[in-house]
């Protein structure tokens, strides 16, 4: 398991050149591996471990647990607001006194495991789709400018292979850089739709889980009911039918354990943040990306932020000479280039852009 685990780790390591957005990553990468990572531990412990333990006299433990596992338990709602140990044994353990349609019954527990590897599959599709469409290209036309550590011969002969790449393919990038804002969108869309997903996973009671138990820590302590408990129960019933010596049905209540349930409760509090978290700051990050498209005159002040060496004065130039696209292009240069290296490439490819086309007017 610490090996699996570990592994895991690996994914998180970024190559030298850089094409995405931290927040990109960490929807990409950093939330697949949690979800992965939780989905391997909650495997090990269920096919492994010992997901359920049931007690139920005259009956052997591992039909009764196999069976209880697989045809699901249940738990009574008005139960988990009675006082325990006075009233009932555990939370939610009580009679039913034969009103069979008041059980709430839990199935969810079986499928977790395969639900958390399948939203992991989701958050990577983004990530997926931005390495189909951007090919290497950045890789390509970095071309080791991210090193200053080679010869003045080489740095030369790459940056005039870059100005070239550059001059020729003027205003050629605009499809490149809106497919990324595409897959920065789809990230968003994913979210939310997961929000949905583990909603109508858990009988629509996730939306309020977290705030439920915002409201749990702070009441009365002998008149809270834990909303973990509550969607999670560690202590539930289970109904095992068997025929008689004589041919009767006979009906046996058994008592279960979860403990796999303390680590469902906890993870899914962690979710249920990490994904609020990470929706709000998808949608700040689209309100940004529409900020740089339709307000121009940001992406020069951008440019300096990424690249402090280069004089807000270049900056400004060669974003009045240039479009969207190429400006992203610059953009991410600025991010994967020796700061050294990339002052004089963009004080060069501006001074070329004044000669050449100093009157050429920036599409969007």
């Amino acid at each position: 398991m610490l090996k699996l685990l570990g592994n895991l780790g690996q994914y998180l390591k970024t190559s030298g050149v850089k094409t995405e957005s931290t927040l990109f990553r960490i929807h990409n990468k950093l939330t697949v591996v949690l979800l992965l990572a939780c989905s391997a531990i909650l495997t090990a412990t269920q096919y492994v471990g010992t997901p359920i333990a049931c007690i139920l006299k005259n009956i052997p433990d591992n039909v009764v647990n196999t069976y209880c596992w697989i045809m699901s338990t249940f738990a009574m709602p008005d139960a988990f607001f009675r006082e325990v140990g006075k009233e009932v044994a555990h939370p939610g353990v009580a009679n039913d006194f034969g009103e069979v349609s008041e059980r709430k019954y839990y199935t969810y527990y079986q499928w977790v495991c395969f639900l958390l590897f399948f939203q992991a599959l989701l958050c990577w599709v983004p990530q997926w789709l931005w390495n189909f469409w951007e090919g290497g290209l950045m890789q390509m036309i970095v071309m080791g400018l991210n090193q200053s550590m080679d010869t003045k011969e080489n740095i030369e002969k790459k940056k005039n292979s870059l100005m070239e790449y550059m001059t020729l393919y003027l205003k050629s990038h605009t499809a490149y850089v809106y497919k990324y804002f595409v897959c920065e969108f789809l990230c968003l869309v994913n979210i939310i739709g997961q929000l949905y997903l583990m909603n109508r996973f858990l009988g629509g009671e996730f939306f309020s889980y977290g705030l439920r138990v915002l409201q749990w820590t702070s009441m009365n302590q002998e008149k809270r009911v834990d909303p973990m408990i509550y969607m999670f129960p560690r202590m539930t019933k289970c109904i095992f039918h068997k025929y008689g010596s004589s041919g009767t049905i006979q009906n046996h209540d058994a008592l279960c354990l979860l403990p796999l349930n303390v680590f469902n409760e906890k993870s899914y509090i962690f979710f249920w943040f990490w994904f609020l978290l990470l929706s709000l700051m998808l949608v700040f990050l689209m309100l940004y990306r529409l900020l740089i498209i339709f307000v121009p005159t940001v992406r020069s002040r951008l440019l300096h932020a990424a690249a402090k060496k280069v004089p807000i004065e270049v900056c400004r130039s060669i974003n009045n000479k240039v479009n969207l696209g190429d400006w992203w292009i610059l953009y991410n240069l600025a991010h994967n280039m020796d700061p050294g290296i990339y002052k004089e490439f963009l004080t060069e490819f501006t001074k070329k852009m004044s000669n050449s086309s100093g009157h050429i007017k920036m599409n969007v």
